[in-house]
């Protein structure tokens, strides 16, 4: 990852989808715009789809992003409306492969803990989080904005800070590399 360069956030939604760009300039961040997306207008979940992707194209040729980070469905107990978050989510994706970026997923709770240390936080404290952090005077009146900018932000730190990953050949060089993990 370069020094300066612009991460697409977004919070995925059949009904209401969320985007965020941030920039990186030479290893600080700061919010170039964010917004939602919102099909509502269309009842067929065809046009909301096509509108999605509309959008999101749109927003990827005017901020011109290096990178796009989604936030990955979780599992409800409805299957409908995961089947339609999914589809949501993969026209999104598309919009990003039509212009050759690469494209991060990352969980829920792996995103609220980047920015508030909490997995389980409410939309309300992200968004109170990041307007702290970037010293925002107020906030949008919907939550999938800010939290499409803690997913390029959880994304940044993920890339700034990869976690080191150690290679072993066999067990004795497992436990070689990790004494006291492993008793021989």
């Amino acid at each position: 990852m370069s020094k300066n360069h612009i991460i697409l956030g977004i919070d995925p939604g059949s009904n209401v989808m969320g985007y965020g760009v941030l920039k990186v300039s030479n290893g600080k961040t700061g919010i170039v715009t964010m917004g939602v997306i919102a099909p509502g207008k269309f009842n067929d979940h065809y046009q909301k789809l096509k509108y999605i992707f509309d959008r999101v194209m749109s927003v990827i040729e005017e901020y011109k992003p290096d990178e796009v980070a989604l936030e990955a469905p979780f599992f409800g107990k409805n299957v409908q409306s995961m089947l339609k978050l999914g589809r949501s989510q993969g026209v999104a994706m598309s919009a990003a492969l039509y212009h050759n970026l690469p494209i991060f997923e990352y969980a829920p709770l792996k995103v609220k803990q980047a920015i508030t240390g909490m997995g389980r936080a409410s939309k309300e404290q992200v968004a109170y989080f990041l307007q702290k952090m970037y010293g925002l005077t107020e906030l949008p009146t919907q939550m999938d904005a800010t939290d499409a900018v803690a997913v390029a932000f959880c994304h940044y730190l993920q890339q700034s800070r990869p976690v080191q990953t150690k290679e072993y050949r066999n067990w004795n060089d497992f436990i070689r590399k990790n004494p006291g993990r492993a008793s021989q």
